[in-house]
């Protein structure tokens, strides 16, 4: 299998593990990273997860050798999506790359070593946040082979960095270098080559201390609301007040008791 899942204490690390074709993911391995992030979504032992390539290789997309081959109507039919499609996890659907289409509780880093390109930059862009390293890039490189995206680019990248920058990326395919990435929006951290994975841990590492039931439901709102005029999103931002019932409270005590004073996120 060229999709490994190991356990760092509450981080899950899901690595895509096919360096001779750069990582290029073909159905078997689509539905080996479905599989994977359904797992750690329902996993209660798991707060964070970490999507990463072996080193020097994030993902480049699609197989398009297995393209070349023919995909019959069956496999258009499996990724079809009808109008009741939400994105919840109570109806999982797998996209073409695989988990492109759920809508996790629990957020996801990519570390991304080298190119995060065509239906690999999507995969990147469905994480909540990514970390590159300054020799790694992304690019629409399927734009020369006529094959469109269907895995959220369209979508996320312009949530991300705007409509603008998103038609430069998408029209053009042109590769978008580390530093620019960070630039745009599109990369959260970078760091040195070899050091995607070490940061992308340490990130999740900080997140795992926090406060769960809070941290999830702020991340949900923040994804629920693109779909919401400001008024609804007001409301539905509003149910999470009862995360503040499960956990905000004791917060609110270690504070009074003098944990996290000053803006200290290392004792609290």
């Amino acid at each position: 299998m060229s999709i490994r899942v190991d356990q760092e204490g509450e981080v899950t690390i899901v690595t895509i593990d096919r360096p001779e074709a750069r990582n290029a993911v073909n159905p078997e391995m689509a539905d080996a990273l479905f599989r994977a992030f359904i797992d750690f979504d329902r996993n209660k032992n798991a707060k964070v997860a970490v999507l990463t390539g072996t080193p020097g290789n994030f993902c480049a997309g699609f197989d398009l050798k297995h393209a070349a081959e023919g995909m019959d109507d069956s496999w258009f039919a499996e990724h079809e999506l009808n109008a009741g499609f939400d994105g919840h996890d109570d109806r999982p659907r797998k996209g073409p790359m695989g988990p492109t289409r759920l809508t996790l509780s629990k957020p996801v880093i990519a570390a991304i070593s080298g190119p995060a390109v065509a239906g690999g930059m999507e995969l990147a862009l469905w994480c909540d946040m990514r970390v590159m390293e300054r020799t790694a890039y992304m690019g629409v490189y399927c734009r020369r082979w006529g094959v469109p995206l269907i895995d959220g680019g369209t979508v996320r990248l312009p949530r991300i960095v705007g409509h603008g920058r998103a038609m430069d990326l998408i029209l053009t395919g042109r590769q978008i270098k580390a530093e620019e990435c960070h630039e745009w929006g599109l990369a959260n951290r970078l760091c040195k080559e070899g050091a995607a994975l070490e940061t992308a841990l340490e990130i999740a590492g900080e997140l795992t201390r926090f406060p769960q039931t809070c941290m999830r439901a702020d991340r949900m709102s923040t994804i629920r609301q693109w779909s919401l005029g400001p008024e609804e999103a007001l409301a539905a931002e509003w149910k999470s007040a009862e995360a503040f019932r499960l956990e905000g409270q004791d917060g609110a005590a270690r504070f009074s008791c003098g944990k996290g004073r000053g803006g200290d996120f290392g004792e609290i």
